[in-house]
């Protein structure tokens, strides 16, 4: 029997890529989203759907809807990857504080809670999977992205951190950091400035969803056992 998979943000491009690698590998999915029903319903019609034992709707920048979340966990969860989030755009110094809040509860608190809530089954299990999806701003940085960038490093030290302190339960923490990856999250973009980003990457390509979910498949597979604390990034150079 597969392992069961919390996937947070699941209606993603790049959830969606993961959900497709973990099905393949034969992982049961229990899928979050927060309004986009429509590509839950597509992971039904084209994976198999004796694998997706659940779907959970909820809106993770509301604490409330992250305890109605918990409660509906009623499978135990043996892996749980943080897919979900969204960028923010603009001068920091125009920022509204009430952003603030919603950007701080989706990135920060939110996994925060539903970590602290699965790790003492996997610690009396001796065994568990924790990743995150972060974001090479999270170590560099960017302008006009600096809320965005300040909290996806708060991501990387959670993990690096959380890693030590489970590490002799035998719960693996890590995460993967894309650099500039094809979703629609860049579509803010003119062409020209992604042939810019594009021209800096020396792949001379943007990344795809799937060398994302790539990746994820590693880490969930035990050969990547003694892999501990670690941010991988997915740049293809950048």
């Amino acid at each position: 029997m597969g392992k069961n998979v919390l996937l947070i943000g699941a209606s993603g491009d790049i959830g969606g890529a993961i959900a497709k690698a973990l099905a393949s590998e034969g992982y049961n999915l229990l899928l979050h989203y927060h309004k986009n029903k429509q590509a839950i319903d597509r992971y039904r019609l084209n994976l198999n759907e004796e694998l997706i034992l659940t779907e959970i709707q909820a809106d993770l920048s509301v604490e409330a809807e992250v305890r109605r979340l918990l409660t509906q966990l009623v499978f135990p969860v043996d892996a749980v990857i943080f897919a979900s989030g969204k960028a923010h755009y603009g001068l920091f110094q125009d920022t509204d504080e009430n952003v603030m809040d919603e950007m701080l509860n989706l990135h920060v608190k939110t996994p925060w809670l539903i970590t602290k809530h699965l790790l003492p089954a996997m610690i009396q299990n001796k065994q568990g999977k924790i990743i995150f999806i972060t974001s090479i701003w999270g170590e560099i940085g960017a302008s006009n992205e600096v809320m965005y960038s300040s909290l996806k490093g708060a991501q990387n030290s959670f993990v690096k951190s959380l890693a030590k302190e489970v590490a002799p339960s035998g719960i693996s923490v890590n995460a993967v950091s894309p650099g500039f990856i094809d979703t629609k999250m860049n579509n803010h973009l003119l062409p020209a400035e992604k042939e810019n980003i594009t021209n800096d990457i020396p792949n001379n390509r943007a990344g795809t969803t799937d060398d994302v979910a790539n990746v994820i498949l590693f880490l969930m597979n035990e050969k990547s056992s003694y892999i501990q604390g670690e941010i991988i990034n997915v740049t293809g150079g950048w």
